[in-house]
């Protein structure tokens, strides 16, 4: 269990995929620009065997935003992706076009 005071720490919003593109020597890796409303962040994430860079332009997706940066194969990431995982990742998207930087509650 989770006290309710370490979960409202969390910080969720929606951003929207500005671009993606592979890093080389990575195979599962992406590095995308999301736009959250407050800034554009560089994210690395391990989604590449399930999708193109091409078909996540304009996604909204997921982001904790105030998860400390870490350094993923030479690219920081300021932030994390919400996906799925079970036989295949499934990024948790909004199905309404709300701005980004929307706070997740």
């Amino acid at each position: 269990m989770v006290a309710y005071e370490d979960f409202s720490k969390i910080e969720l919003v929606v951003g929207v995929v500005e671009s993606a593109e592979p890093i080389i020597g990575a195979n599962k890796l992406l590095k995308l620009i999301v736009d959250i409303g407050t800034e554009k962040r560089q994210l690395v994430a391990g989604i590449a065997p399930t999708y193109v860079p091409e078909g996540l332009v304009g996604k909204r997706i997921i982001v904790l935003a105030n998860l400390e940066p870490k350094v993923i194969r030479g690219f920081e990431s300021k932030g994390m992706l919400l996906a799925a995982d079970s036989a295949e990742v499934s990024l948790l998207t909004v199905d309404k076009e709300v701005p980004p930087g929307t706070r997740i509650r």
